[in-house]
């Protein structure tokens, strides 16, 4: 008998239909046909099911070496932020320190809008040589004494956060009064010199012309000052002022227009420890009438025969 496909036909039976495509009996089932056919097709699904699996373990893998990346990143953000904090806070309380301007008690040497640098190292330290003042310790570490005629920096003696800019007039065991706008120091008038006068505004904001003097204080310091209200300002005499040990007696340039050690009530002599810095240089400086909302102003602004300017 012939062979199709492989499998031997059964023996002619009346009436047997045989598939024209299978060569098998219609409605046979071919068991063997079947199972071979799952035999040679499996092998495929599983190397299908394999390669699957190894694209998603591939894939978990990428995944979790992009998120331990970004990790690293940010890890690495956060440490360079940290570290860049700690050097600001290191140079602030060790070295330099920015201050602002906002009033004029120290025209002409000082005007409003200035931005100077203050030295932290110069007076030696004191907790008001760290930001917040904590009460770590007392006293000045490595400190030195200002000298006289220096602008310095020092925290309100009546609230011990506020800081003022002053000049330092008197030392501890001076006697300091001031008679018809004219400065004594131990008992002896200090040389002023007059000079032009000088442009700034009064009370209401009107530009008048001021007195203006080059003083020059023992020790031979010279600066200017200028007398807005003349030589008949509230505070152009006053009684004498003892300096006490351990404080220092501090002076605005614009005499009728400064809250300094006169003012016993408001800010009195001023102790060693509550010294900040001394000033050194103006690093930037802007007219006060300069608004943060007209930028493209700026530049005419910019007082910028000031910038760099060493202050005295």
């Amino acid at each position: 008998m012939p062979q199709q496909d492989g499998f031997r036909l059964p023996e002619e039976r009346a009436g047997a239909n045989i598939s024209i495509e299978s060569g098998l009996p219609l409605g046979l089932k071919c068991k063997p046909l079947s199972t071979c056919h799952r035999m040679k097709t499996a092998p495929a699904v599983a190397v299908q099911e394999h390669r699957s699996t190894d694209v998603s373990d591939k894939s978990s893998k990428y995944a979790g070496s992009s998120a331990k990346s970004e990790e690293g990143g940010l890890w690495e953000t956060i440490k360079v932020i940290v570290q860049a904090l700690l050097i600001a806070v290191v140079v602030r309380t060790v070295l330099f320190q920015p201050f602002n301007i906002p009033s004029g008690s120290l025209i002409p040497t000082l005007l409003i809008g200035d931005y100077l640098f203050v030295s932290k190292y110069s007076y030696g330290y004191s907790k008001h040589s760290i930001p917040f003042s904590p009460a770590l310790f007392s006293g000045r570490i490595l400190g030195s004494e200002p000298k006289r005629g220096e602008i310095a920096v020092f925290k309100l003696p009546k609230d011990n956060s506020t800081d003022y800019i002053k000049r330092v007039i008197g030392l501890p065991g001076d006697k300091i009064q001031v008679i018809g706008g004219v400065l004594h120091i131990n008992g002896q008038p200090v040389q002023r010199e007059r000079v032009e006068d000088y442009k700034t505004t009064d009370l209401y904001g009107r530009t008048i012309s001021v007195p203006q003097y080059k003083e020059t204080l023992p020790g031979g310091v010279s600066h200017f000052v200028i007398e807005r209200d003349g030589d008949r300002g509230y505070w152009d005499n006053t009684n004498v002022y003892t300096v006490q040990p351990g404080h220092f007696f501090m002076m605005g340039d614009n005499r009728d227009n400064s809250t300094d050690s006169r003012d016993e009530a408001s800010v009195g002599q001023v102790p060693f420890e509550n010294l900040v810095g001394r000033a050194e240089i103006i690093f930037f400086s802007i007219d006060e009438s300069a608004s943060l909302w007209r930028p493209w102003e700026w530049p005419q602004k910019i007082r910028w025969n000031r910038l760099f300017e060493r202050i005295q």
